[in-house]
Protein backbone atom coordinates (compact mmCIF):
# COMPACT_ATOMS: atom_id res chain seq x y z
CA UNK A 1 0.00 0.00 0.00
CA UNK A 2 2.50 2.19 1.18
CA UNK A 3 5.19 1.26 -1.89
CA UNK A 4 1.72 2.26 -4.22
CA UNK A 5 1.21 5.79 -3.03
CA UNK A 6 4.90 6.62 -2.62
CA UNK A 7 5.31 6.18 -6.44
CA UNK A 8 2.09 7.47 -7.74
CA UNK A 9 -0.95 5.47 -6.80
CA UNK A 10 -4.34 7.65 -6.27
CA UNK A 11 -5.76 4.55 -4.79
CA UNK A 12 -5.40 0.87 -3.32
CA UNK A 13 -7.95 -1.40 -2.88
CA UNK A 14 -7.88 -4.14 -0.41
CA UNK A 15 -10.40 -6.75 0.92
CA UNK A 16 -11.92 -8.33 3.59
CA UNK A 17 -10.31 -12.07 3.34
CA UNK A 18 -13.99 -13.75 4.18
CA UNK A 19 -15.68 -11.58 1.90
CA UNK A 20 -13.44 -10.95 -1.08
CA UNK A 21 -11.58 -12.78 -3.64
CA UNK A 22 -8.55 -12.18 -1.78
CA UNK A 23 -8.90 -14.93 1.01
CA UNK A 24 -5.24 -15.74 0.97
CA UNK A 25 -2.17 -14.19 1.76
CA UNK A 26 -4.81 -11.27 3.37
CA UNK A 27 -3.28 -9.35 6.21
CA UNK A 28 -6.41 -6.60 6.32
CA UNK A 29 -8.20 -7.49 8.82
CA UNK A 30 -10.42 -5.24 10.43
CA UNK A 31 -7.12 -3.54 12.52
CA UNK A 32 -5.04 -3.27 9.74
CA UNK A 33 -7.91 -1.77 7.67
CA UNK A 34 -8.68 1.50 9.93
CA UNK A 35 -4.56 1.64 9.77
CA UNK A 36 -4.32 1.59 5.89
CA UNK A 37 -7.64 3.93 5.41
CA UNK A 38 -6.28 6.68 8.65
CA UNK A 39 -3.23 6.73 6.64
CA UNK A 40 -4.55 7.38 2.82
CA UNK A 41 -6.63 10.10 3.77
CA UNK A 42 -3.39 11.37 5.83
CA UNK A 43 -1.73 11.49 2.43
CA UNK A 44 -4.64 12.35 0.44
CA UNK A 45 -5.02 9.14 -0.87
CA UNK A 46 -8.20 7.04 -1.44
CA UNK A 47 -8.94 3.70 0.01
CA UNK A 48 -11.47 1.47 -1.40
CA UNK A 49 -12.53 -1.91 0.29
CA UNK A 50 -12.95 -4.97 -1.48
CA UNK A 51 -15.91 -6.89 -1.09
CA UNK A 52 -16.72 -8.75 -4.13
CA UNK A 53 -17.68 -12.48 -3.60
CA UNK A 54 -20.41 -13.97 -4.45
CA UNK A 55 -22.57 -15.26 -1.44
CA UNK A 56 -23.54 -18.53 -0.69
CA UNK A 57 -26.40 -18.15 2.28
CA UNK A 58 -24.21 -18.66 4.74
CA UNK A 59 -22.17 -15.82 4.33
CA UNK A 60 -25.37 -13.18 3.23
CA UNK A 61 -26.60 -14.36 6.94
CA UNK A 62 -23.32 -12.76 8.20
CA UNK A 63 -22.57 -10.35 6.19
CA UNK A 64 -24.25 -6.99 7.04
CA UNK A 65 -23.34 -7.71 10.78
CA UNK A 66 -19.14 -8.07 9.40
CA UNK A 67 -19.44 -4.90 7.14
CA UNK A 68 -20.69 -2.33 9.71
CA UNK A 69 -17.26 -1.74 11.73
CA UNK A 70 -15.74 -1.44 8.14
CA UNK A 71 -18.21 0.70 7.09
CA UNK A 72 -17.68 2.96 10.24
CA UNK A 73 -13.76 3.70 9.31
CA UNK A 74 -15.51 5.10 6.32
CA UNK A 75 -13.27 3.64 3.45
CA UNK A 76 -13.77 5.59 0.09
CA UNK A 77 -15.93 3.04 -1.85
CA UNK A 78 -16.84 -0.72 -1.17
CA UNK A 79 -15.98 -2.49 -4.40
CA UNK A 80 -18.88 -5.49 -4.79
CA UNK A 81 -20.18 -8.20 -7.24
CA UNK A 82 -22.83 -9.88 -5.67
CA UNK A 83 -26.50 -8.09 -6.85
CA UNK A 84 -28.22 -9.43 -3.39
CA UNK A 85 -25.88 -7.93 -1.26
CA UNK A 86 -25.26 -4.32 -3.25
CA UNK A 87 -29.33 -4.27 -2.48
CA UNK A 88 -28.50 -4.95 1.33
CA UNK A 89 -26.49 -2.83 1.79
CA UNK A 90 -27.92 0.32 -0.03
CA UNK A 91 -31.02 -0.43 1.77
CA UNK A 92 -29.17 0.24 5.23
CA UNK A 93 -27.65 3.67 3.75
CA UNK A 94 -30.95 4.67 2.42
CA UNK A 95 -32.52 3.99 5.89
CA UNK A 96 -30.06 6.15 7.14
CA UNK A 97 -28.40 3.31 9.44
CA UNK A 98 -25.00 3.42 7.54
CA UNK A 99 -23.04 6.60 6.28
CA UNK A 100 -23.41 6.86 2.50
CA UNK A 101 -20.70 5.22 1.08
CA UNK A 102 -19.95 5.00 -2.65
CA UNK A 103 -20.01 1.43 -4.24
CA UNK A 104 -18.42 0.38 -7.31
CA UNK A 105 -19.11 -2.72 -9.12
CA UNK A 106 -16.37 -5.31 -8.89
CA UNK A 107 -14.70 -6.60 -12.61
CA UNK A 108 -16.49 -10.16 -11.49
CA UNK A 109 -20.13 -8.61 -12.09
CA UNK A 110 -18.53 -9.32 -15.89
CA UNK A 111 -20.16 -5.85 -17.31
CA UNK A 112 -20.12 -6.62 -20.78
CA UNK A 113 -22.35 -3.35 -22.46
CA UNK A 114 -24.31 0.18 -21.81
CA UNK A 115 -27.29 -1.21 -20.89
CA UNK A 116 -25.94 -3.18 -18.13
CA UNK A 117 -23.99 0.05 -16.97
CA UNK A 118 -27.10 1.80 -16.66
CA UNK A 119 -28.87 -1.17 -14.75
CA UNK A 120 -26.28 -0.84 -11.80
CA UNK A 121 -26.87 3.17 -12.49
CA UNK A 122 -29.98 2.61 -11.43
CA UNK A 123 -29.43 -0.17 -8.76
CA UNK A 124 -27.07 2.60 -6.96
CA UNK A 125 -23.59 2.02 -8.26
CA UNK A 126 -21.40 4.99 -8.83
CA UNK A 127 -18.38 3.17 -10.79
CA UNK A 128 -18.49 0.52 -13.14
CA UNK A 129 -15.02 -2.02 -13.24
CA UNK A 130 -15.77 -2.55 -16.80
CA UNK A 131 -15.30 -6.55 -17.63
CA UNK A 132 -11.53 -7.68 -19.00
CA UNK A 133 -13.31 -8.88 -22.65
CA UNK A 134 -14.05 -5.24 -23.93
CA UNK A 135 -12.36 -3.65 -26.39
CA UNK A 136 -11.32 -0.18 -26.79
CA UNK A 137 -14.20 0.28 -28.83
CA UNK A 138 -16.58 -1.14 -26.82
CA UNK A 139 -15.27 0.59 -23.95
CA UNK A 140 -15.59 4.22 -25.89
CA UNK A 141 -19.07 2.68 -26.68
CA UNK A 142 -20.20 2.66 -23.16
CA UNK A 143 -18.77 6.01 -22.54
CA UNK A 144 -20.81 7.80 -24.83
CA UNK A 145 -23.97 5.90 -24.40
CA UNK A 146 -23.35 6.69 -20.19
CA UNK A 147 -21.39 10.07 -20.30
CA UNK A 148 -22.63 10.43 -16.39
CA UNK A 149 -21.42 7.26 -14.09
CA UNK A 150 -17.90 6.50 -13.76
CA UNK A 151 -15.93 3.96 -15.71
CA UNK A 152 -12.91 1.79 -14.45
CA UNK A 153 -10.32 -0.31 -16.59
CA UNK A 154 -8.17 -2.91 -15.86
CA UNK A 155 -4.67 -2.28 -17.47
CA UNK A 156 -2.19 -4.60 -15.66
CA UNK A 157 -1.68 -7.85 -13.75
CA UNK A 158 -2.95 -11.44 -13.92
CA UNK A 159 -5.65 -12.42 -16.55
CA UNK A 160 -8.43 -15.18 -15.90
CA UNK A 161 -8.70 -17.48 -18.54
CA UNK A 162 -12.66 -17.05 -18.23
CA UNK A 163 -15.06 -14.53 -17.38
CA UNK A 164 -13.36 -12.93 -14.30
CA UNK A 165 -13.77 -15.35 -11.52
CA UNK A 166 -15.83 -18.03 -13.58
CA UNK A 167 -13.53 -20.66 -14.63
CA UNK A 168 -14.37 -24.31 -12.79
CA UNK A 169 -11.13 -26.01 -12.70
CA UNK A 170 -10.03 -24.53 -8.90
CA UNK A 171 -12.96 -25.69 -7.43
CA UNK A 172 -12.99 -29.18 -9.57
CA UNK A 173 -9.95 -30.14 -8.60
CA UNK A 174 -9.61 -28.92 -5.37
CA UNK A 175 -13.08 -28.05 -4.32
CA UNK A 176 -11.70 -24.17 -3.76
CA UNK A 177 -14.11 -21.71 -5.14
CA UNK A 178 -12.56 -19.06 -7.49
CA UNK A 179 -15.48 -16.78 -6.06
CA UNK A 180 -15.15 -17.30 -2.56
CA UNK A 181 -11.28 -15.95 -2.94
CA UNK A 182 -9.71 -18.84 -2.91
CA UNK A 183 -8.68 -20.10 -6.25
CA UNK A 184 -5.82 -22.03 -6.51
CA UNK A 185 -4.73 -21.17 -10.44
CA UNK A 186 -5.42 -24.16 -11.61
CA UNK A 187 -5.01 -22.91 -15.12
CA UNK A 188 -0.69 -22.02 -14.41
CA UNK A 189 -0.16 -25.85 -13.75
CA UNK A 190 1.71 -27.73 -16.45
CA UNK A 191 -0.30 -30.21 -17.93
CA UNK A 192 -0.12 -32.49 -21.13
CA UNK A 193 -2.51 -34.06 -23.83
CA UNK A 194 -2.79 -37.70 -24.89
CA UNK A 195 -4.77 -39.36 -27.53
CA UNK A 196 -7.76 -41.00 -26.54
CA UNK A 197 -10.29 -43.76 -28.14
CA UNK A 198 -14.15 -42.59 -28.86
CA UNK A 199 -16.41 -42.71 -25.79
CA UNK A 200 -17.97 -46.01 -24.75
CA UNK A 201 -21.35 -46.12 -23.76
CA UNK A 202 -20.88 -45.41 -20.24
CA UNK A 203 -19.14 -41.98 -21.52
CA UNK A 204 -16.05 -43.37 -20.64
CA UNK A 205 -12.58 -42.35 -22.69
CA UNK A 206 -9.84 -44.46 -22.54
CA UNK A 207 -6.01 -43.79 -23.93
CA UNK A 208 -5.00 -45.33 -26.67
CA UNK A 209 -1.33 -44.91 -25.48
CA UNK A 210 0.19 -44.25 -22.56
CA UNK A 211 3.34 -42.79 -24.37
CA UNK A 212 1.27 -41.20 -27.04
CA UNK A 213 1.40 -37.00 -27.01
CA UNK A 214 -0.10 -34.56 -28.84
CA UNK A 215 2.76 -32.89 -30.62
CA UNK A 216 3.83 -35.93 -32.37
CA UNK A 217 2.85 -35.55 -36.65
CA UNK A 218 1.74 -32.18 -35.39
CA UNK A 219 3.32 -29.03 -36.24
CA UNK A 220 1.66 -25.69 -34.83
CA UNK A 221 3.27 -23.35 -36.79
CA UNK A 222 2.78 -25.25 -40.19
CA UNK A 223 -1.30 -25.89 -39.68
CA UNK A 224 -1.79 -22.42 -38.85
CA UNK A 225 -0.23 -20.90 -41.56
CA UNK A 226 -2.41 -24.19 -43.51
CA UNK A 227 -5.50 -22.69 -41.62
CA UNK A 228 -4.90 -19.02 -42.62
CA UNK A 229 -4.19 -19.43 -46.34
CA UNK A 230 -7.54 -21.58 -46.23
CA UNK A 231 -9.45 -19.48 -44.74
CA UNK A 232 -8.15 -16.28 -46.88
CA UNK A 233 -8.54 -17.99 -50.23
CA UNK A 234 -12.58 -19.70 -49.58
CA UNK A 235 -13.89 -18.10 -46.75
CA UNK A 236 -13.69 -21.45 -44.48
CA UNK A 237 -10.70 -23.42 -43.71
CA UNK A 238 -11.46 -27.32 -43.82
CA UNK A 239 -11.22 -28.53 -40.59
CA UNK A 240 -7.74 -30.16 -39.48
CA UNK A 241 -7.77 -34.31 -38.81
CA UNK A 242 -6.42 -33.65 -35.16
CA UNK A 243 -9.43 -31.28 -34.66
CA UNK A 244 -12.01 -34.58 -34.67
CA UNK A 245 -10.24 -36.56 -32.03
CA UNK A 246 -10.57 -37.00 -28.58
CA UNK A 247 -7.85 -36.31 -26.40
CA UNK A 248 -6.83 -36.97 -22.98
CA UNK A 249 -5.66 -34.21 -20.51
CA UNK A 250 -3.23 -34.48 -17.61
CA UNK A 251 -1.69 -32.33 -15.40
CA UNK A 252 1.79 -33.90 -15.09
CA UNK A 253 2.62 -32.49 -11.48
CA UNK A 254 0.32 -33.38 -9.19
CA UNK A 255 -2.13 -35.90 -10.63
CA UNK A 256 0.11 -37.55 -13.35
CA UNK A 257 -1.82 -40.84 -14.35
CA UNK A 258 -5.46 -39.23 -14.04
CA UNK A 259 -6.41 -38.47 -17.51
CA UNK A 260 -9.05 -36.29 -18.16
CA UNK A 261 -11.33 -35.82 -21.38
CA UNK A 262 -11.23 -32.76 -23.36
CA UNK A 263 -11.85 -31.10 -26.71
CA UNK A 264 -9.18 -30.19 -29.23
CA UNK A 265 -8.92 -27.89 -32.76
CA UNK A 266 -5.88 -26.83 -34.71
CA UNK A 267 -5.17 -23.92 -32.22
CA UNK A 268 -4.42 -25.93 -29.06
CA UNK A 269 -6.48 -26.01 -26.43
CA UNK A 270 -8.16 -22.73 -24.52
CA UNK A 271 -8.51 -23.71 -21.01
CA UNK A 272 -4.66 -23.21 -19.64
CA UNK A 273 -2.43 -20.31 -18.92
CA UNK A 274 -3.18 -16.84 -19.40
CA UNK A 275 -0.72 -14.34 -20.77
CA UNK A 276 -0.24 -11.14 -17.73
CA UNK A 277 -2.35 -7.65 -19.06
CA UNK A 278 -0.18 -4.84 -20.07
CA UNK A 279 -2.00 -1.72 -21.53
CA UNK A 280 0.38 0.87 -20.86
CA UNK A 281 0.32 1.69 -24.78
CA UNK A 282 -3.90 2.05 -24.28
CA UNK A 283 -3.41 4.59 -21.98
CA UNK A 284 -3.33 7.23 -24.32
CA UNK A 285 -6.59 6.01 -25.88
CA UNK A 286 -8.25 5.32 -22.34
CA UNK A 287 -7.41 9.09 -21.37
CA UNK A 288 -9.16 10.47 -24.54
CA UNK A 289 -12.01 7.82 -23.93
CA UNK A 290 -12.51 9.19 -20.62
CA UNK A 291 -11.87 6.11 -18.25
CA UNK A 292 -12.11 7.73 -14.91
CA UNK A 293 -9.72 5.38 -13.66
CA UNK A 294 -7.19 2.33 -13.94
CA UNK A 295 -6.54 -0.49 -12.50
CA UNK A 296 -3.51 -2.47 -11.99
CA UNK A 297 -3.94 -5.99 -10.19
CA UNK A 298 -1.26 -6.80 -7.78
CA UNK A 299 -2.43 -9.72 -5.63
CA UNK A 300 0.67 -11.08 -3.80
CA UNK A 301 3.24 -9.37 -5.43
CA UNK A 302 6.63 -7.72 -4.07
CA UNK A 303 6.97 -4.30 -3.56
CA UNK A 304 9.11 -3.67 -6.35
CA UNK A 305 6.31 -4.70 -8.69
CA UNK A 306 4.18 -2.23 -6.96
CA UNK A 307 6.39 0.58 -7.10
CA UNK A 308 7.50 -0.35 -10.45
CA UNK A 309 3.99 -0.56 -12.55
CA UNK A 310 2.71 2.30 -10.65
CA UNK A 311 5.63 4.33 -11.33
CA UNK A 312 5.26 3.48 -14.86
CA UNK A 313 1.71 4.17 -15.18
CA UNK A 314 1.74 7.25 -13.50
CA UNK A 315 4.27 7.93 -16.04
CA UNK A 316 2.34 7.29 -18.66
CA UNK A 317 -1.23 8.94 -17.43
CA UNK A 318 0.63 12.55 -16.80
CA UNK A 319 1.86 12.40 -20.18
CA UNK A 320 -1.27 11.52 -21.72
CA UNK A 321 -3.11 14.24 -20.06
CA UNK A 322 -0.57 16.43 -20.95
CA UNK A 323 -0.72 16.38 -24.48
CA UNK A 324 2.84 14.36 -24.70
CA UNK A 325 3.63 11.38 -27.34
CA UNK A 326 3.37 7.71 -25.50
CA UNK A 327 7.05 6.91 -24.42
CA UNK A 328 8.02 3.45 -25.50
CA UNK A 329 11.19 3.56 -22.85
CA UNK A 330 7.64 2.48 -20.68
CA UNK A 331 7.41 -0.60 -22.27
CA UNK A 332 11.11 -1.44 -21.65
CA UNK A 333 10.80 -0.50 -17.69
CA UNK A 334 7.93 -3.11 -17.34
CA UNK A 335 10.05 -5.36 -19.17
CA UNK A 336 11.50 -5.66 -15.96
CA UNK A 337 9.19 -7.18 -13.72
CA UNK A 338 8.89 -11.04 -13.50
CA UNK A 339 5.53 -12.25 -15.82
CA UNK A 340 3.93 -14.71 -17.64
CA UNK A 341 5.02 -13.33 -21.12
CA UNK A 342 2.51 -9.93 -21.67
CA UNK A 343 -0.52 -9.25 -23.99
CA UNK A 344 -3.23 -6.58 -24.65
CA UNK A 345 -5.51 -8.75 -23.95
CA UNK A 346 -9.01 -8.14 -25.43
CA UNK A 347 -8.31 -4.13 -25.57
CA UNK A 348 -6.63 -5.20 -28.95
CA UNK A 349 -8.39 -7.32 -30.94
CA UNK A 350 -5.99 -10.31 -32.47
CA UNK A 351 -5.27 -13.90 -32.89
CA UNK A 352 -6.59 -15.73 -30.04
CA UNK A 353 -3.48 -18.06 -29.50
CA UNK A 354 -1.55 -14.64 -29.19
CA UNK A 355 -2.99 -14.97 -25.54
CA UNK A 356 -1.77 -17.85 -24.21
CA UNK A 357 1.42 -19.09 -22.28
CA UNK A 358 2.16 -22.31 -24.00
CA UNK A 359 5.68 -22.62 -22.85
CA UNK A 360 5.33 -21.86 -19.23
CA UNK A 361 3.27 -21.67 -16.21
CA UNK A 362 5.51 -19.62 -13.96
CA UNK A 363 6.41 -15.76 -14.10
CA UNK A 364 10.08 -14.93 -15.86
CA UNK A 365 11.92 -11.97 -15.10
CA UNK A 366 13.08 -11.07 -18.60
CA UNK A 367 15.42 -8.00 -18.78
CA UNK A 368 16.20 -7.15 -15.21
CA UNK A 369 15.93 -9.27 -11.44
CA UNK A 370 15.06 -7.21 -7.78
CA UNK A 371 18.18 -7.47 -5.79
CA UNK A 372 17.65 -5.63 -2.77
CA UNK A 373 15.46 -3.24 -0.91
CA UNK A 374 17.00 -0.10 0.69
CA UNK A 375 16.74 0.15 4.40
CA UNK A 376 18.24 3.26 5.09
CA UNK A 377 21.29 5.82 3.56
CA UNK A 378 23.83 7.08 5.66
CA UNK A 379 24.97 10.49 5.29
CA UNK A 380 28.91 9.19 3.34
CA UNK A 381 25.88 7.93 0.69
CA UNK A 382 26.41 4.29 1.52
CA UNK A 383 22.84 2.24 1.61
CA UNK A 384 22.45 -0.67 3.53
CA UNK A 385 19.93 -3.22 1.68
CA UNK A 386 18.58 -6.58 2.64
CA UNK A 387 18.83 -8.66 -0.72
CA UNK A 388 16.27 -10.52 -2.55
CA UNK A 389 18.29 -12.42 -5.18
CA UNK A 390 22.41 -12.68 -5.97
CA UNK A 391 24.28 -9.18 -7.34
CA UNK A 392 27.80 -8.18 -7.20
CA UNK A 393 30.44 -5.59 -7.64
CA UNK A 394 30.70 -4.69 -11.79
CA UNK A 395 26.77 -4.73 -11.59
CA UNK A 396 24.98 -2.11 -12.81
CA UNK A 397 22.38 -1.49 -10.77
CA UNK A 398 19.08 0.73 -11.03
CA UNK A 399 17.81 2.51 -8.09
CA UNK A 400 13.86 2.94 -8.21
CA UNK A 401 12.69 5.98 -6.09
CA UNK A 402 9.32 8.13 -6.22
CA UNK A 403 11.44 11.33 -7.46
CA UNK A 404 13.04 9.25 -10.16
CA UNK A 405 15.32 6.53 -11.02
CA UNK A 406 19.23 5.97 -11.77
CA UNK A 407 21.32 4.00 -12.95
CA UNK A 408 25.37 3.19 -10.74
CA UNK A 409 27.59 1.01 -11.26
CA UNK A 410 28.62 -1.35 -8.34
CA UNK A 411 32.17 -0.34 -7.71
CA UNK A 412 32.11 -1.95 -4.14
CA UNK A 413 30.45 -3.46 -1.50
CA UNK A 414 31.06 -4.45 2.16
CA UNK A 415 29.08 -6.29 4.58
CA UNK A 416 27.82 -4.97 7.89
CA UNK A 417 31.23 -5.09 9.81
CA UNK A 418 32.46 -2.84 7.13
CA UNK A 419 34.46 -6.08 5.46
CA UNK A 420 34.96 -5.70 1.73
CA UNK A 421 32.93 -8.41 -0.09
CA UNK A 422 32.29 -9.02 -3.96
CA UNK A 423 29.48 -11.00 -4.66
CA UNK A 424 25.94 -10.95 -2.37
CA UNK A 425 24.42 -14.16 -2.73
CA UNK A 426 21.10 -13.40 -1.98
CA UNK A 427 18.67 -13.61 0.44
CA UNK A 428 18.27 -13.02 3.58
CA UNK A 429 21.76 -10.94 3.59
CA UNK A 430 22.06 -7.61 4.41
CA UNK A 431 25.40 -5.57 2.95
CA UNK A 432 26.36 -2.16 2.21
CA UNK A 433 26.82 -0.31 -1.07
CA UNK A 434 27.75 3.14 -2.12
CA UNK A 435 24.67 5.32 -4.38
CA UNK A 436 25.48 8.51 -3.19
CA UNK A 437 21.35 9.59 -2.50
CA UNK A 438 20.24 11.17 -0.25
CA UNK A 439 18.55 9.55 2.93
CA UNK A 440 15.14 10.15 1.97
CA UNK A 441 11.80 7.33 0.85
CA UNK A 442 12.17 3.77 0.19
CA UNK A 443 14.55 3.06 -2.36
CA UNK A 444 14.53 -0.18 -4.41
CA UNK A 445 17.33 -1.48 -6.39
CA UNK A 446 17.14 -4.32 -9.32
CA UNK A 447 19.77 -5.63 -11.22
CA UNK A 448 19.67 -4.12 -15.13
CA UNK A 449 20.34 -7.96 -17.31
CA UNK A 450 21.90 -7.63 -20.55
Amino acid sequence: MRAAYDFGADAVYAGQPRYSLRARNNEFRLEQLAQGIAEAHARGKRFFVTSNLLAHNDKVRTYLRDLAPVVELRPDALIMADAGLIMLVREEMERGRWPEIPIHLSVQANTTNWAAVKFWQRAGVSRIILSRELSLGEIEQIRNECPDVELEVFVHGALCIAYSGRCLLSGYFNRRDPNQGTCTNACRWSYGAQPGSEANDAGEVQPLSSVATLDQGFDFTAEQARADDAFAACGGAPRHPAADRVYLLEETARRAGELMPIMEDEHGTYILNSRDLRAVEHVERLVKIGVDSLKIEGRTKSRYYVARTAQVYRRAIDDAVAGRRFDPALLVELEGLASRGYTPGFLDRHAAQDLQNYATGHSVALRSQYVAEVLGVGEDGWAEVETKNRFAVGDTLEIVHPAGNRHVALAEMRNLDGEPITVAPGSPLRVRIPIGLPAEGALIARLLGD
